[in-house]
């Protein structure tokens, strides 16, 4: 089987380390990148939606990005278990029509032994903004990393 580390039990190190792994990828916007850290059989609910696997999980992904333009992530370490992590996020995006929002939430992840996730839980609220309030301008693609976290730009 596929091992993706860091494995459980977690340390806030190894927490902090997939949780930043989790947004890099995210921030790729290649569904089948991201794919690749869930179990076959992995268990989400994402707003109303409830993708079951790795296939309906990729499907939910990809009519996500052709729809929330210009995505821009920042994931940030809320509270870690043994198997568990708690993340809070807020990404950027836009429609088709350009109109600008900032997409905030929580998620709570849990892994099997081999560090695939095998239940994720968000729960995400979107806030119209103006171009003028955009926070995230780096580059399409991984978040530099001298570019500020959530708690330093006070979301």
């Amino acid at each position: 089987m596929d091992t993706k580390p860091p494995l459980p039990p977690f340390t806030a190190e190894t927490a902090a380390q997939k949780v930043r792994m989790a947004e890099d990828a995210w921030n790729s916007r290649d569904p089948d990148r991201v794919v690749q850290v869930y179990t076959e059989d992995s268990r989400w609910r994402n707003r109303a939606e409830f993708p079951l696997g790795r296939q309906q999980i990729k499907e939910f992904l990809q009519r996500k990005w052709a729809k929330e333009l210009d995505y821009r992530l920042i994931k940030e370490l809320w509270a870690f278990t043994e198997n568990r992590i708690a993340v809070r996020f807020a990404y950027e995006w836009h429609d088709d029509a350009g109109n600008w929002f900032r997409s905030y939430g929580n998620e709570n992840w849990e892994f099997n032994e081999f560090g695939l996730m095998q239940r994720r839980f968000a729960s995400i609220n979107d806030l119209p903004i103006k171009d003028s309030e955009r926070l995230f301008h780096w580059p399409l693609g991984r978040r530099p990393d001298e570019h500020a976290g959530l708690t330093e730009l006070g979301l």
